[in-house]
């Protein structure tokens, strides 16, 4: 940590749990299962990969429409994990996070602090069992296939394939297993005995985090950064896609389209309608869920105050 000596105090703290989380997602993620294989369709373009090349997707928005975290909490709801109050706070930070279009820092802490005291007392082993279900229930049918059969391209060059995501990382493995991917980079819950304190290690797995987590996974794994590809939404995860010497801009918003255009990066947008005109608003498809997940949770809250 030498190296962070110029920094400000608090930066340096910042910048010491962003390392943390990257560390201990990279590990989580290499004691994942190997990968299986799935059939999707071509790519619009080929993908060339040797052994030292692997592909890192984020997930929100990227590979799923709309949050994993979101999808993840209903299907906790269905289960009396929590009450209705607290789906509709769910709810409605995560309305707030597709239309402001932004990822503010204090509604994520919100949406974490509201994570982690769901979990607590519950054991690991539960919560993984549990995202089987969701994942059949919620998240199979909002994969983008387009996104899919990109990584599918990157395994079958021979190359390994990580999911991204500051989703917890028992989640994004579930997910990863189920679309055939290599493994999973997520936020690591603490736990103790297989039990979850209601903390975390380090911090969510967001913006530098991921690419914290990205550069020691690559270093673990004997992976060459340049020969690797990268595949985001969001602005957020630049530092991610800037490691990379393939950035790829999946559905992306407004800073990160410009931010791709400038440095020519690729652009690939699988949404329906007017695509990327509204920053933050997903497809047809993903607009449902929220909003009417959304609308319907706060409804039931103030019938109930």
């Amino acid at each position: 940590m030498a190296a962070l000596g110029w920094l400000t105090p608090r930066r340096r703290s910042a910048t010491a749990r962003s390392v943390l989380a990257g560390e201990a997602s990279a590990e989580a993620a290499r004691k994942s299962a190997p990968a299986a294989d799935v059939t999707a369709e071509e790519p619009e373009f080929p993908v060339l990969g040797d052994d030292q090349a692997a592909a890192f997707f984020d997930l929100d928005n990227t590979v799923m429409q709309g949050a994993a975290l979101f999808h993840f909490g209903r299907g906790l709801y269905k289960r009396k994990f929590f009450e209705t109050r607290d789906l509709a706070r769910f709810a409605w930070q995560q309305a707030w996070f597709r239309l402001a279009g932004v990822e503010d820092p204090e509604h994520m802490q919100e949406a974490r602090d509201s994570a982690l005291s769901i979990v607590k007392g519950h054991r690991v082993s539960e919560l993984k069992s549990i995202g089987e279900e969701i994942y059949d229930e919620y998240m199979a049918e909002r994969i983008w296939p387009g996104t899919r059969a990109l990584a599918q391209a990157h395994l079958d060059a021979g190359q390994k394939v990580w999911l991204v995501t500051a989703a917890p990382v028992e989640i994004a493995q579930v997910i990863a297993r189920r679309l055939g991917l290599t493994g999973a980079l997520g936020t690591v819950a603490e736990s103790v005995d297989g039990v979850y304190t209601g903390k975390l290690v380090g911090e969510p797995l967001h913006g530098p985090a991921k690419a914290e987590a990205v550069r020691a996974l690559a270093a673990a794994e004997g992976l060459d950064l340049s020969r690797c590809a990268a595949y985001s939404d969001s602005h957020n995860d630049i530092p991610m896609l800037s490691l990379v010497g393939h950035p790829y801009a999946i559905n992306p918003d407004a800073k990160l389209r410009r931010h791709a255009r400038e440095h020519d990066w690729r652009l690939r947008d699988y949404r329906t309608g007017r695509k990327a005109a509204k920053v933050g608003i997903p497809a047809a498809a993903g607009v449902g869920a929220v909003a009417g997940g959304t609308a319907a949770a706060i409804a039931l809250h103030r019938r109930r105050r």
